[in-house]
């Protein structure tokens, strides 16, 4: 499994052919399980299955060297089982970054007007010589290329805070690319898992267009 590579298929069932300890960063936005649809009625695959989301997160620590992060986003309805599956993995859980939105996804007994995602350790990592604040400005973007698109201005400052140039970034759940095009354009080498053949073809478009490393 080189690095600078995007592989189709399943995290869980591909990341065990990744050797022990070879990830320097992990970089995620699962699916929330949440049964999530946009405004056009799109759906994320495996938002309605706990045990094709969870159980990445056992090889996710295999696969991280000691002393490092996970970032992972996640909604608040599932929290209790990512939490569960993250302990049981391993992981701590050392902060949580939250995001402002000027508007509403939904609402219901109250707006959601945020983002967030959990600061994870394996063993003890050195803190970042820039903290990041735990609050941080969202960017849009209209979701034009996934039904939960994340900026890559959103991505980039965790990239740049929880790594250095050189290192592997890994993203399980890779969605349009938008993790492993941050990491090209940071100078870091990227691996990104994506199930959906659809937007494993757009995210190696997108990272063709950066003249940066490409994506096998």
């Amino acid at each position: 499994m080189d690095d600078n590579t995007i592989i189709c298929g399943d995290a869980i069932t591909i990341l065990p052919s990744r050797a022990s300890e070879t990830v320097d960063l992990v970089v995620t936005d699962p699916p929330y399980l949440c049964n999530y649809r946009d405004r056009y009625d799109r759906a994320v695959r495996n938002d309605t299955e706990p045990n094709g989301v969870l159980p990445v997160f056992p090889e996710l620590y295999r696969v991280l060297k000691l002393n490092s992060f996970c970032i992972s986003f996640c909604g608040w309805s599932a929290m209790p089982r990512f939490a569960t599956a993250w302990e049981r993995s391993g992981f701590k859980i050392a902060g949580r970054i939250v995001w402002a939105k000027r508007y509403a996804s939904s609402s219901h007994h109250t707006r959601y007007c945020h983002e967030a995602a959990y600061v994870l350790t394996k063993g003890k990592p050195r803190p970042p010589q820039d903290p990041i604040a735990d609050i941080q400005h969202w960017t849009d973007t209209g979701n034009r290329l996934h039904p939960t698109q994340k900026a890559e201005e959103v991505i980039a400052p965790l990239i740049t805070a929880f790594s250095q140039p050189g290192d592997v970034v890994l993203d399980p759940f890779l969605g349009s690319g938008t993790t492993a095009v941050a990491a090209a354009n940071l100078g870091r080498r990227y691996l990104g898992i994506e199930l959906e053949p659809g937007y494993c073809d757009i995210a190696r478009q997108r990272l063709m267009e950066t003249d940066l490393p490409r994506a096998a």
